[in-house]
């Protein structure tokens, strides 16, 4: 047996949003109206695709997030972009915000009370969106008849083989815990069938990327530098400006960066980062070259299409990285 019963939208204990009746992710996307004002609860990459599709749209967004940046995990230099990008394009962010109450109904009318820096503020649209966490779908399943164990957070404890604690099952995707990825459900099915099958496939040691659709994208594979320094591994650090991939150039599509994380005793790439047209797709060349072993070397010196926007690989291995003494050293563009 193989469970797969995913996730759900997680709703804050806050009075009054549960009787205000939010829209989810999935409810979001079967909208036949476009909200006049939407509000949307949280900082992760679904609220801001959506923030800023709805805004395309037309509606006025409103983002409220209890942390002190958007996607408040990642670099710096992406979460300003981020925050720069949807400044730009007349989305409004709320950081640093607790909210106290809410009252009204999704769709028609709703009015959220907020604590910013201890002063609270009301706040008035027509839409409401929670997109703030998830939560697993293991309750009245009977996981505990069968002797499937969870873990504390809720989710059904596998090992490396995506294994339960009972015999003959498994578990795959959002479920057991793994990152919530399409692409990684997906390998999943591949592991659990291994498992089955006399295989060897496991879940550790995975380089699992991931791809922000806002337009343009943020995308990112292996180590950000947050990472590297919280782990004291010391990087060579690569940077350019998107401006100078020519392809970007020539589509006007100059916002951005991309950037690398290479080992200090060796030619080993750690970690990309793009932010920028294109960025998923250039990020896949470089995901192909960390699975196979190659030195960045060999994507600094291959023969790309010109003109591509992963030819932008080029000048980026070939910038000067910050000197490989210490992690906390930058190029400056």
């Amino acid at each position: 047996m193989i469970i797969n019963t995913g996730t759900r939208a997680a709703f804050q204990p806050v009075p009054g949003l549960v009787d205000a009746q939010p829209l989810t992710p999935i409810e979001a996307l079967e909208l036949d109206e476009v909200p006049e004002h939407l509000f949307v609860i949280g900082g992760g990459y679904i609220v801001l695709e959506l923030s800023q599709a709805m805004r395309r749209f037309g509606s006025k967004a409103t983002i409220i997030n209890r942390n002190d940046r958007l996607m408040h995990r990642e670099d710096d230099d992406v979460t300003e972009a981020l925050q720069k990008l949807f400044e730009d394009e007349g989305i409004d962010i709320v950081l640093n915000a607790t909210i106290k109450r809410i009252s009204g109904k999704s769709g028609h009318s709703v009015r959220m009370v907020i604590e910013q820096r201890g002063v609270e503020k009301t706040l008035e649209g027509s839409h409401l969106l929670v997109a703030a966490g998830r939560s697993p779908n293991t309750d009245g399943i009977g996981l505990d008849m069968a002797g499937v164990e969870l873990t504390y957070r809720g989710y059904i404890k596998v090992n490396e083989r995506l294994q339960t604690t009972a015999h003959g099952v498994w578990a795959i995707g959002e479920v057991a815990g793994s990152p919530q990825f399409t692409h990684v459900s997906v390998d999943d099915f591949r592991v659990a069938y291994d498992s089955i099958t006399g295989g060897k496939r496991v879940t550790t040691g995975r380089l699992v990327p991931f791809c922000l659709f806002t337009d343009p994208e943020f995308a990112r594979v292996g180590l950000s530098e947050k990472e590297a320094k919280a782990q004291g591994i010391a990087y060579r650090l690569f940077k350019i400006p998107m401006e100078a991939v020519m392809r970007a150039s020539t589509l006007s599509e100059t916002r951005g960066f991309l950037k690398a994380l290479i080992e200090t005793d060796g030619d080993r790439i750690l970690g990309f980062t793009g932010f920028g047209v294109g960025a998923g797709e250039i990020l896949s060349s470089v995901q192909i070259a960390m699975v196979a072993g190659l030195p960045f070397t060999a994507l600094r010196d291959a023969i790309l299409t010109h003109p591509t926007l992963v030819e932008g690989l080029i000048p980026l291995f070939s910038s000067v990285p910050s000197g490989p003494k210490s992690a906390e050293r930058k190029t400056r563009i």
